[in-house]
C-alpha cells in the first residue's frame, strides 16, 4: 500500500527542496529556498513537502495568515510543484494528500495561483481540473502580458517608427551588476512621482538576490551623455524572461528610451532562443479592472494576453 506523508518545511530541507526544484517538472528560481525566503520577515513561512514512501514527490511554497494558507504571497506565481514523471493520478493523490493536511491543520482557506502556462513547454493545467472537481472557485484573473518569441514580431510600426529615429540618438545600452543607478535615479522617483509607492524590492534585497541567481536577474539600463534614462530589470527562466521593472526618467520618457530598450531586449531574446518574452500584468483598481495605456502600450510592443489565475478553496 502506497503510504503519503507530508511535513511542513524546516530550514533542516534546505538541500533536499533544492534539489528537487532543480529537478522539478513545472518549477523556476523562484522557487529556490534562497528566492522564497530574501523577504521572510514579511511572510510566515507554511510551506509542505509531500513524500510517497518516503520519496519527495511534490512541495508547495506556501505561507500561512490566520486560517488561511496561501500559495506563497511573496512569489509573483507558485502552486504544487510535481516530480518530473508524476502522471495526472498521482497529481490528484497529491492534491488530496494536501487538502487533507490543511484539514487537520484546521485551515479554514486555500488561495492557489498557478505558474502561467506558457512559462513551461508541457503546460501547468494538471491541478486546475482537480481543484474545480473539489469546489475551488476562480476568485479573480489578471491579464499577463507576453510575447511568444517563437512566432514573427507584430511590434506596431509607429513603435518602429520611433525606434528608427531613436537609434541615431547615441543611446547607450549597458547591462550592469550595480542597481543603485537605477533604483535610486530612475525607478524609486518615477514610481512615487507616478503612482506614490515604492518598488516592491528594495535596493538590498534586488542586490542580494542577483548575487544569490547571477545567470537569472539581470539589469539593463540606457545612458545618453553617461547620464542613466532608463532601465529595465529582467528575471530570466529556462524558456522566459520578465521585465520585473521597467522604468524611464522625464529626459528618457521624451526621447522613447523604454521602448528603445524593449525592442533591443526583445530581439536579444528571439535569438536567445527564448519561447517568451513576459511583459507582466496591466491591472488597476478602476471600474475596468486594468490600466488601459498600459495594455496599449505592451500590445504595440507585440504582446498577447495571458491570464493568471487565482483560485479559493474552502477546506470542509
Amino acid at each position: 500500500m502506497t503510504n503519503y506523508t507530508i511535513k511542513k518545511y524546516h530550514k533542516n530541507d534546505y538541500e533536499i527542496w533544492n534539489a528537487f526544484i532543480g529537478q522539478a517538472k513545472n518549477a523556476t528560481f523562484l522557487f529556490h529556498r534562497d528566492f522564497i525566503e530574501y523577504h521572510q520577515d514579511r511572510f510566515e513561512d507554511f510551506s509542505l513537502l509531500i513524500f510517497e514512501d518516503e520519496k519527495l514527490k511534490a512541495v508547495l511554497p506556501a505561507n500561512i495568515k490566520g486560517k488561511s494558507v496561501y500559495s506563497h504571497q511573496g512569489l509573483t506565481y507558485g502552486g504544487l510543484v510535481f516530480n518530473a514523471k508524476l502522471k495526472g493520478e498521482k497529481v490528484e493523490v497529491v492534491l488530496d494528500q494536501v487538502l487533507l493536511f490543511l484539514k487537520e491543520n484546521s485551515i479554514v482557506n486555500f488561495y492557489y495561483k498557478p505558474i502561467p502556462d506558457f512559462y513551461l513547454q508541457r503546460g501547468n493545467q494538471d491541478l486546475d481540473f482537480f481543484l474545480f472537481k473539489r469546489g475551488a472557485i476562480l476568485e479573480r484573473k489578471e491579464m499577463n502580458l507576453a510575447i511568444n518569441l517563437e512566432l514573427p514580431l507584430q511590434i506596431s510600426k509607429s513603435k518602429l517608427k520611433h525606434f528608427r529615429r531613436i537609434e541615431n540618438l547615441d543611446l547607450d545600452i549597458v547591462e550592469e551588476h550595480d542597481f543603485q543607478p537605477f533604483w535610486e535615479k530612475v525607478l524609486g522617483p518615477r514610481l512615487l512621482e507616478k503612482f506614490n509607492v515604492k518598488p516592491v524590492h528594495t535596493k538590498e534585497e534586488i542586490a542580494l538576490l542577483k548575487q544569490n541567481f547571477p545567470d537569472n536577474i539581470k539589469q539593463y539600463s540606457v545612458y545618453q551623455d553617461d547620464e542613466i534614462i532608463a532601465g529595465i530589470t529582467i528575471f530570466e527562466t529556462k524558456d522566459v524572461v520578465k521585465s520585473q521593472y521597467g522604468a524611464t526618467s522625464q529626459k528618457g520618457e521624451q526621447v522613447r528610451a523604454l521602448d528603445f530598450l524593449f525592442i533591443n531586449l526583445i530581439h536579444k531574446y528571439k535569438r536567445k532562443g527564448k519561447r517568451f518574452f513576459d511583459m507582466g500584468i496591466v491591472n488597476e483598481e478602476n471600474e475596468s479592472g486594468y490600466h488601459s495605456g498600459l495594455l496599449n502600450q505592451k500590445e504595440e510592443l507585440g504582446c498577447s494576453v495571458y491570464n493568471q489565475d487565482f483560485y479559493k478553496m474552502e477546506i470542509k
